[in-house]
């Protein structure tokens, strides 16, 4: 997923620099098994954004919940992170948890409504993990969707990219 992100930063330039190390690796016969892969805009679907820097990723009627890059930037070093217990209801845009870093402190919000099946325990004990990889390792939490069709009214990551570049957050 990093080398996704790195890609998706760089683009045209990223992908480049990987073929250049490629051919040169496989010149070399240091890499006898070199996988190609596509930059392609379907690596990044997916994930659904709201205004307020929070995604979800939607599988069947669970939606896995976190924050942006762009929020974890704007937050730094992330050094505390409270989360919605399991069992609990939510409503779309209803404050359910707080992350604290070294400059800042900031409410999470759902996106989606629904009952939270599970908490990611991980960045609980190791809140630097939202940093770190925050659409990895440092989800939030998970939640059993009671209102589908409210992923539809979420940002997609185009937009969602067009919305930090239009606005002033």
């Amino acid at each position: 997923m990093v080398l996704c992100q790195a890609i998706r930063a760089s683009s045209t330039v990223g992908i480049r620099a990987f073929a250049k190390f490629a051919k040169y690796n496989a010149s070399t016969k240091f890499m006898s098994n070199v996988r190609h892969f596509s930059a392609s805009p379907a690596l990044f679907t997916g994930r659904k954004y709201t205004e307020k820097h929070e995604w979800v990723q939607v599988n069947g009627d669970i939606g896995i919940v976190g924050i942006s890059n762009y929020a974890q930037e704007a937050l730094g070093d992330v050094v505390f992170a409270q989360l919605p217990d399991v069992g609990t209801v939510l409503t779309q845009g209803d404050e359910c948890g707080a992350l604290e870093s070294v400059k800042a402190a900031s409410e999470v919000y759902t996106p989606v409504s629904g009952t939270v099946t599970e908490k990611n325990t991980e960045v609980e004990d190791t809140p630097s993990l939202i940093n770190s990889s925050c659409y990895d390792k440092g989800w939030l939490f998970k939640v059993k969707l009671s209102k589908q069709d409210e992923v539809d009214t979420l940002m997609n990551e185009e937009k969602y990219d067009e919305y930090l570049k239009s606005s002033s957050h």
